[in-house]
């Protein structure tokens, strides 16, 4: 726990095997319990999850990427999180981060706190490709034209989620796809949450998870369609479904500003 709010991580997992253990064993103490949602690997992940001794959740069939997050998160409310962190299972991310992560929300600076790849520029540092860079920082301009929020990137698997956040989000009406990740973010920024950031070093080897070019693409064409939608829905012109929500005044805290976006 932390400042007596329940800690709960998620790991979205689809043949996770090779680097599920990695991931799991650099997880900080302070974590109350560790969630991982099999999407149908192919693998040996769920044996080793359960091995370790973690909440498995085995999907009957392959969700996606979005379906999986919908999964971690529902069974993470369920089971009294007070704060979720998410963080894939290929060790791309360094679990050792968790306790800055959730302590940005748990101690109420921030609704939402992201793991930054771009910032501290380890990026390419750590393997990432030229072309995801390139197309990283090409979609990231564009979304902060659009939605304003001034972040260095918009696409981290990594992540801690305040509860009333998620609770106030309709998530079951996001895509089941990758383009998830962004559509959760624009509906937080539209929602009025404060959204920290903090530098994250990334890995990049053939273990990791990483998507391929073409899926790729439709991603980026995903972001910019959902990018549209949230500008159209900020002018009241239209709302699309995934963002028909009530907004909400954004909270001052009395609590010291630890990071700041200054992107």
């Amino acid at each position: 726990m932390i400042n007596g709010k329940r800690i709960i991580v998620v790991l979205p997992a689809f043949n996770a095997e090779k680097t599920l253990e990695a991931t799991v064993r650099e997880l900080p103490d302070l974590v109350d319990e560790c969630i991982l949602v099999d999407d149908q690997s192919h693998d040996q992940t769920v044996a080793v999850a359960r091995r370790l001794g973690l909440h498995v959740v085995v999907h009957e069939e392959n969700r996606g990427y979005g379906g999986n997050q919908k999964t971690c998160y529902t069974t993470a409310l369920g089971r009294g999180a007070d704060v979720v962190v998410m963080i894939h299972p290929d060790y791309q991310y360094s679990p050792l981060l968790v306790t800055a992560m959730a302590s940005m929300v748990a101690y109420g600076v921030y609704d939402l706190a992201l793991g930054s790849r771009i910032l501290g520029n380890g990026a390419l540092r750590g393997g990432m490709p030229l072309y995801k860079y390139l197309s990283n920082r090409a979609l990231t301009i564009f979304q902060n034209f659009l939605l304003g929020a001034r972040l260095s990137e918009y696409h981290t698997g990594f992540r801690a989620y305040d509860r009333e956040m998620l609770t106030s989000l309709p998530l079951s009406l996001d895509s089941d796809d990758f383009v998830f990740d962004n559509q959760i973010l624009a509906q937080a920024v539209l929602f009025g949450a404060r959204i920290g950031e903090i530098s994250c070093p990334t890995r990049y080897f053939p273990e990791a998870s990483s998507i391929n070019f073409r899926r790729s693409f439709v991603y980026g064409l995903g972001v910019v369609k959902t990018s549209l939608q949230f500008r159209l829905a900020k002018w009241n012109i239209h709302r699309a479904s995934i963002f028909r929500f009530q907004e909400r005044q954004v909270k001052e805290s009395a609590a010291p500003v630890l990071f700041e976006n200054r992107r």
